[in-house]
């Protein structure tokens, strides 16, 4: 599927195209990670989420890389931007440039906090390994609850383009239960890909496999492997030659 990039008429499409090219995230967040990393960022411990006070520079660049969301001011030129569990370990462990602290300013290591985010939410170490695994290709990754999916991932800024993927995240091999128990009969296929395709996105199915690692620490990440998998609805009036 070609990218649906967002305007009123082909130009704007255009615009929005060359925009998110002069600016590519990878650049968003590589600033982003730059800019906490001096300002020696912390985030306070919220049960499910963390909050972080972001400074001026901050807000715009957790903005354009479409982390967290905006929920109060702290002071001047100061905001509360509220991370979910998978985005705060993403900012803490892979970029390494955000700690935490249950309000007490003493900082969390990252096994500490990765048995407290375990603790919050049972399927984190493989909804975590799904999130990171589609950042690192420099996809932008939201919440796809609304759609009826864990996910949904968008090739840019939301508000320069439609997104491509809803995305399912499931455990393969291993005596692991299931994360979310989907798509095991037809039904659920069906259904999955109905719901997606209505809304102009193609069902993506990431099975984390363990490979036999335990989730004890989050040096574990490490042998956990990702496998995608894309599922769309046959169309029976598709055919293979121009009808003349």
């Amino acid at each position: 599927m070609a990218p649906r990039w967002k305007g009123k008429d082909a130009k704007a499409k255009k615009d929005a195209e060359a925009e998110a090219l002069k600016e590519p995230m990878s650049m968003i967040i590589s600033q982003l990670q730059s800019s906490l990393v001096q300002s020696d960022a912390y985030g306070i411990l919220s049960d499910k989420s963390v909050h972080f006070a972001a400074g001026a520079e901050q807000i715009v660049l957790l903005e354009k890389a479409c982390l967290g969301r905006p929920v109060g001011t702290v002071e001047k030129d100061k905001v509360w931007f509220q991370l979910s569990l998978e985005e705060a370990f993403f900012l803490c462990y892979s970029l390494n440039c955000l700690k935490t602290n249950g309000g007490n300013r003493i900082p969390q290591t990252n096994e500490e906090l990765w048995h407290y985010m375990k603790s919050k939410k049972e399927t984190f170490p493989n909804f975590f390994k799904a999130y990171a695994h589609l950042r690192m290709k420099n996809w932008v990754v939201r919440s796809g609850f609304q759609y009826g999916v864990d996910f949904v991932v968008y090739r840019h800024h939301p508000s320069r383009v439609h997104s491509e993927y809803g995305v399912l995240v499931l455990s393969e091999g291993e005596a692991v239960k299931d994360v979310n128990g989907r798509l095991r009969v037809w039904s659920d296929v069906h259904c999955a890909t109905r719901l997606v395709g209505s809304v102009a996105k193609t069902l993506l199915v990431l099975y984390i496999r363990r490979n036999g690692s335990r989730d004890d620490s989050p040096s574990c990440l490490a042998n956990y492997t990702v496998e995608g998998r894309t599922i769309t609805r046959w169309s029976p009036e598709q055919c293979r030659e121009s009808c003349s």
